[in-house]
Formats: structure tokens, sequence, C-alpha cells
């Protein structure tokens, strides 16, 4: 998935040939050729030999361990071994070279440092974006929330967009990516991130990450490169990092009041564009964020089409045509009940795939055991369970169109299997349309008939074919003589072959 990447931003982005492509990241060109034709961003193969173990996700852990003991006294600080064995217990299973290297190397590095020492970063025009999340409270619907807000800001304009969500799962970064790259109209060369679990796997040697394949596919289809930051070095995303502070003064207090987060993030992106207008930019004093940041545009990527933000996995359809996830229950179509389906986790949607067919979609709901209903998903079963439709569950305040719910009363009153005649016309609408259905039924009324057979007949005639108007044929093929019926031919020959046959 890395080298894919690499790949790409070097063929697309960079312009550079295939063979200094394949001679910079040591693999042949076939392979570089491979990549750039199939227009992939992500290719399946079996793993010959798995990479050795790092400290991955004890770096944190460990390092403030270190920064502990650096306070006291050079003698009573704990050895690697003793850091170690400690790191075991809590669940660590990599080698003791690895954390020795890495305590090693930490205490060096705050020898030579004397104290905190920043240098200042300068970025070119669409060189660089950071990214990074705050926790911020409102008032929503009456209620307080506390909202997870994405923090994207440009580098070089220090231009930015923040956006608000409920969680900070990763459907969740790729729909603040999305937003942002289309608010600021193209994408940077490079985007600079914390060690976040939605985009890192694992933290290896140095700079280098595995970074989570869906991740990398983000990264692949805008054609940027994924930078993670040194864990502990906050001030490597410096910028993101003071805005946070900013935006909760500026944007936050006092507590916001809205209704939902369609309405929260229409008054954040406003603000942000506010912002960016009136305040200077801190290296070019005479222009401000605005006009600097209109002129990094000329810089940027271009946009690519949307990337589809969903992440994905795998579920069982009960026997009541539910998938459950994070808490809530969803219902698929009631003939894939038993199969296995993809979950693909959207933002704001839940949408259930079976084979590569959409077997349902739904806003999501996030909120806890609750079971969201598709009425028409059940329609096939009420087949042989016509009942069901007076008590059903995902029946109970079923909004029909007008025409099909006048139809459905009618015939209750007139029919003692009224339940049965209307599940046939409600049958019908997967074949016709819903619109064409709901036609069918309005003629019916009119016509002041009220049953199945009347409002099926009405469906079908709607779809008979009308008679095909004559053709003209073009000139050049009109017979100049017309063919003449002369039937005597037949007497004759007939009267040849009788001849012959003597």
């Amino acid at each position: 998935m890395e080298t894919i990447r690499k790949i790409r931003l070097m063929i697309q982005r960079d312009g550079k040939s295939i063979r200094h492509t394949a001679k910079e990241l040591g693999i042949s060109r076939n392979t570089v050729r491979k990549v750039v034709r199939s227009q992939q961003t992500a290719f399946s193969y079996r793993r010959r030999s798995q990479t050795l173990p790092a400290l991955g996700g004890f770096v944190e852990r460990l390092e403030k361990e270190l920064s502990e003991d650096w306070k006291l006294a050079k003698r009573q600080r704990r050895t690697a071994m003793v850091l170690f064995e400690q790191l075991q217990a809590e669940g660590y299973t990599g080698g003791y070279d690895s954390v020795r290297r890495h305590v090693r190397d930490w205490r060096r590095g705050q020898e030579q440092m004397p104290g905190k020492v920043y240098i200042p970063l300068v970025f070119a025009p669409g060189e660089a974006f950071q990214f990074d999340w705050s926790h911020e409270l409102v008032e929503m619907a009456g209620m307080p929330v506390t909202v997870k807000v994405a923090q994207i800001r440009l580098c070089h304009s220090r231009h930015f967009l923040v956006v608000a969500f409920p969680r900070e799962t990763q459907e969740m970064v790729f729909d603040a990516h999305i937003r942002a790259f289309d608010f600021f109209g193209g994408v940077c060369r490079r985007g600079i991130y914390d060690n976040m679990k939605t985009a890192v796997n694992k933290i290896l040697a140095g700079k280098e990450r595995s970074f989570n394949n869906r991740f990398g596919q983000l990264c692949s289809h805008y054609l940027f490169e994924p930078v993670a930051c040194t864990p502990g070095a906050g001030w490597e995303k410096g910028q993101v990092e003071n805005q946070v502070g900013m935006v909760r003064r500026r944007f936050f207090v006092p507590r916001l009041k809205v209704r939902d987060f369609c309405e929260l993030n229409e008054y954040l992106r406003e603000r942000c564009v506010q912002w960016a207008k009136i305040h200077p930019h801190p290296d070019f004093k005479d222009r401000s964020v605005w006009e600097v940041f209109e002129a990094e545009k000329a810089h940027m990527i271009p946009l690519p089409p949307p990337f589809d933000g969903y992440a994905e996995r795998p579920a069982r359809v009960s026997p009541s045509s539910l998938v459950s996830f994070d808490r809530n229950r969803y219902s698929v179509d009631c003939r894939h009940v038993g199969r296995t389906v993809q979950v693909r986790v959207y933002a704001e949607r839940i949408v259930i795939v079976w084979e590569g067919r959409v077997v349902g979609d739904h806003q999501r709901h996030f909120g806890r055991d609750k079971t969201i209903f598709d009425p028409w998903h059940y329609v096939p079963v009420l087949d042989r369970k016509p009942g069901a439709l007076r008590n059903g569950t995902p029946f109970r305040h079923w909004k029909l169109p007008e025409g099909i719910e006048r139809i459905g009363e009618q015939l209750r009153d007139r029919y003692p299997d009224w339940d049965r005649q209307y599940v046939g016309i409600l049958q019908a609408v997967p074949l016709y349309g819903l619109a064409a259905v709901e036609g069918a039924c309005g003629k019916a009324l009119i016509m002041g008939s009220f049953s199945k057979e009347v409002v099926l007949n009405l469906l079908s005639r709607g779809r008979e074919v009308p008679d095909a108007e004559p053709i003209e044929p073009p000139g050049h093929l009109i017979l100049k003589q017309a063919p003449v019926a002369d039937c005597q031919r037949y007497d004759r020959l007939r009267r040849e072959v009788a001849y012959a046959a003597r």
C-alpha cells in the first residue's frame, strides 16, 4: 500500500519518469507500469515475511516513564531492563533491544538539549497542511453535548476549516478531509498528523510509519503524502496545536446553542471564512489570510472526484432481518436473513452491501438501543405473512403516499382479506415503481373500483407498448418498380413438376 502511494505521488504529481521512480524505490519498472496503468490505490497480495515488532503504542508510555525518571537523581532512575519488565507486565510483546535502544537515544537527546528549543518552520504554497482533533462543549437541542472537532490548517496561508462530529472514528476522519479539500478547492502535497490510531497502525524506527490501508487509499486518492509526528513532539504541528486554543476562545465561547450538527458546521464554516478575511497574515503583514490563501490555491493539487470515505466491517443478518452496529440495529432486505453482509459506515449514513449490491441504506444514529426500520425491506415476506401488516413493528407509523393509503382504507372497509389484497398492491412497487403504483391507485379511486385486481390491471395496461409509428425509408431504398403478385406462376410450376414426374 505504501509503495503504491509513493509511485502515484512520484509519477502523477511530481512528473517523474518510470525509470527514475523504479530506481528511487528499488523496484522493477514493470511494477511501476502496473500501478500507473491500473489507476488503483490498493492491490491484494500475500505477505511473504512479517516485519519485526516495534514498540508501537508503548512509545508514549515509555517516554512518560523516562520523563518522570529524568526529574530524579541519576542513581534513582530505573534501568532499561526494569522499564522493559514493566512494559511486559502491561502487554508489550517486543524484544528488550527495542526498549534499550529507545531509552539510550532518548537520554542522549535530553543530555544534548539543555532546554526546549523550538525552530520556526516555513512552508511553501501548497506544501503541507496539519490535522488535529479537539473536544468542545456546545448546547445541542437543549442538552449539553461534547463534540469532537476536526481542525485542518494550511501551513502557508494559515487558512483553516473546523468540522464538528460526534466521534473521532475513521469514517469521521475521511469525511473531515473530504469537506476540507472541497472547502480549500485543492490538496497540499503533505499532510502532517499525530500518531492517531485511525491512520497509523505501527510506529517504526525514526519517521517510518505503517499506515492503515483505508487511510492509505485516501492519501493515494488525493495524491498527498502523510507524515506522522514524533510521539510527544507536538511542536512539529505547532500551527494547528495553537489553533485549537484560538478556535475554542473565539468560536465556542460563549457556549453555542444549535439544533444539530448540520447547523453547527454551517456556522463554523462561515466563521472560518470571516476570520480569514479580517485577520492579517503573520508573515505578510500587508495582506490578509484570505488574500494569501487565494494566491496559494494555484499551487495546490487539483481535486479529483470525492473519495468514498467509509469504514467497512462484516455483520450477520439476524432472523429479524437486522444487523447490529454501534449499539443500534438497522434493517436489511429480508431476503438476506442469515447471510454475512458488509456494513459500510459513513459519517452520516449506514450502507449495507452484499456481493457489491446495496441491500440497506439508513441515516446513521448515535444513540443506544435504537432499531431503525425500512418497511420496504419486509414487504417480500408479507406474501406468506400478510397478518404482519396489522401489528408488525416495521409498519407502525408507516407513511405511504396518499393514493395508496386511501386504497388501503377502502380495502379495509370492504374485504375481510383486505390485508392480503393490500400486500399484493405493495409488492407491485418494486416492479412498477412507487409513482406508478400511486397513480394506478388514484385512477382506481376515481373509477370507484377498489380491489387489488383493478389496481394491478391498471398497472399492466400502463406498461403496454404503444404501436410503433411507421418509418419512412430513405429514398435510395425505395423500389422503382413495385412487385406484382402473379398466382398463375405457381399453377405453371405445379404442371411442370407433374409432367416431369411421369
